[in-house]
């Protein structure tokens, strides 16, 4: 019998993603998997049912958790989730451990594994598994992308008949991955950037990019690239 892999249809507030795109669908369907996919399930993602090639379509969301065996999910499984899943499933999602320990009661009584996405280990040989990376670099160039609708100013210098006006100036704290795709993003809109992190070592990185580093002689490094509290 093959492995039966389920995608469910996010149920929180404003989460438009899908846990499985139609590239990674194919993918499973190559290793001789059988995927479900709720209806509905890619619509915020900009896939409708028929972006799915090769999967089942299910109408029925009890249905569909009562037959995975491999569960995919962006946010958290809710209790009803965990409830409707046959005992010995596996569910892949962003877990939040942290802030759901009843959760983690109810899915080890269900005798359900679960991986959380976000605590995998962020080294190079996990690198393709990297969710929190990869979710960071879209939240950066985002963010940027918000910032130039929701200002009142342009971010590129103009030069127009009536005179010149003079590019935005840009401030970015934290200098992760979201931080450096956020000052790549409006750098490439035309803005004045500047970025600052505590960790001397982002000097390097946000000069790279174009951008004045903020130096503010406050230095806390830690180990692994991480900062520590001051």
């Amino acid at each position: 019998m093959p492995i039966v892999v389920a995608v469910p249809k996010e149920t929180t507030a404003d989460e438009r993603r899908v846990a499985l795109d139609p590239i990674v669908v194919e993918r499973f369907l190559k290793l001789g998997c059988k995927v479900l996919i709720e209806s509905g399930a890619g619509l915020g993602a900009r896939h409708d049912d028929t972006g799915f090639p090769g999967a089942e379509i299910v109408a029925d969301r009890h249905a569909l958790l009562g037959r995975a065996d491999v569960l995919f999910k962006v946010q958290p499984p809710t209790p009803d989730e965990v409830d409707a899943l046959k005992e010995g499933a596996v569910v892949v999602s962003f877990m939040q451990p942290h802030k759901h320990p009843e959760l983690v009661a109810r899915l080890r009584d269900r005798k359900i594994t679960s991986f959380a996405m976000e605590l995998i280990p962020r080294i190079s040989r996990a690198q393709s598994m990297d969710a929190l990376s990869s979710q960071a670099a879209v939240a950066g160039y985002k963010a940027a992308l918000m910032a130039a609708d929701r200002s009142g100013r342009f971010f590129p210098m103009l030069t127009t008949a009536a005179g010149t006006i003079r590019p935005s100036k840009v401030l970015v704290i934290g200098a992760g991955v979201a931080g450096l795709q956020a000052i790549a993003t409006a750098k490439r809109l035309g803005a004045m950037v500047e970025g600052y992190d505590v960790r001397a070592a982002t000097r390097e990185q946000v000069q790279s990019l174009g951008a004045k580093f903020v130096d503010t002689g406050v230095a806390a490094e830690g180990t692994g690239g991480y900062a520590v509290a001051v």
